[in-house]
């Protein structure tokens, strides 16, 4: 039977007479009912949003969501035996200063064949076709998903991105920035390990064994990343900035970049080209201007893994 639950942790509330709001959350298998009532509410109700989903109906005291999972942001997360869908119901009004920002969590038995796809959004392109973005970890030879979520300091983390583009014409997928936290959610408190930082350059690869492996296919792409010294037996999550770009359309800001010892900083796809990597020591930045005549388009979208968790393990590691 499916489970679910619904944080009570107000983030901010500045929203009046809020005390005497009640949230109603029903959560099915692929879709959630969410009912927002306040009995003596100022706010008005067709100014919430339920990740970035307006209501789906409004009275004079309260807003209704009936959404799928795969609409209004919401994150799918795999913990243990449970699969967890997490977006927020936000209030907002300009005029009079008033916010709001609701976590609402939904949490089910997971199903013994799900694959560890973290975060599954839909968008549409210019009308040409869907994207769908995923990330995993994945087994030794990326060919099939991770058996265990549980990594020794040292060892590989392999992790595979993909985004499907159906009809839609050939991408590339590029990793542009990922940084590890010890939360689901950034903040900007939050404590973070940089991964691939400064559009697409691997910055972990100067401090490790950490590599991009070569492609098998554009759409998706391999790392291999060494697992460090952050927040050991703690888990922790990957926040990556997946995105989906015109492959004759690679520049300083749309590459992806790792550093080899004694080589310096090599281009992926090309490493011919890989004076593309060259500011990776420094700031990289477009020469040209991009407009919608340019030729070159993409998606970009915000993924999360996790959690994982790295353990201290004594390993004899050689280069």
């Amino acid at each position: 039977m499916a489970l679910f639950w619904q944080s009570a942790f107000l983030l901010s509330l500045a929203v009046a007479a809020s005390v005497h709001a009640e949230m109603k959350l029903d959560c099915r298998p692929g879709f959630v009912s969410l009912v927002w009532t306040e009995s003596r509410s100022r706010a008005d109700p067709s100014l919430f949003r339920l990740g970035g989903c307006a209501p789906t109906s409004t009275t004079a005291r309260s807003a209704t969501f009936n959404v799928e999972f795969t609409d209004c942001n919401f994150r799918s997360m795999v913990t243990g035996s449970q699969l967890l869908y997490t977006s927020e119901l936000t209030y907002s009004s300009d005029s009079k200063g008033q916010t709001l920002i609701q976590p609402v969590v939904c949490i089910f038995n997971r199903p013994k064949d799900y694959f560890p796809i973290t975060y599954d959004p839909v968008f549409e392109t210019s009308g040409q076709s869907d994207l769908i973005f995923h990330m995993a970890l994945m087994n030794d030879d990326f060919s099939g998903p991770a058996e265990s979520t549980h990594f020794a300091l040292g060892s590989f983390i392999p992790i595979m991105a993909r985004v499907e583009q159906n009809s839609h014409q050939p991408l590339l997928l590029l990793m542009e920035e990922c940084v590890a936290a010890t939360t689901p959610q950034l903040h900007p408190d939050s404590n973070l390990y940089n991964i691939i930082t400064n559009k697409g350059c691997l910055t972990d690869s100067k401090r490790s064994r950490s590599r991009f492996e070569p492609r098998e296919m554009s759409s998706e792409i391999h790392l291999s990343l060494q697992a460090f010294r952050f927040a050991l037996g703690e888990e922790v999550f990957i926040h990556c900035k997946l995105v989906a770009w015109d492959p004759e359309g690679l520049d300083a800001t749309k590459k992806a970049c790792r550093f080899v010892k004694g080589h310096g900083w090599k281009l992926l796809d090309n490493p011919a080209f890989s004076n593309l990597c060259d500011c990776c020591d420094s700031s990289c930045k477009s020469r040209w201007t991009r407009s919608t005549h340019s030729g070159h388009h993409g998606m970009a979208q915000n993924v999360v893994l996790g959690p994982l968790t790295i353990t201290e393990v004594s390993i004899n590691l050689t280069d």
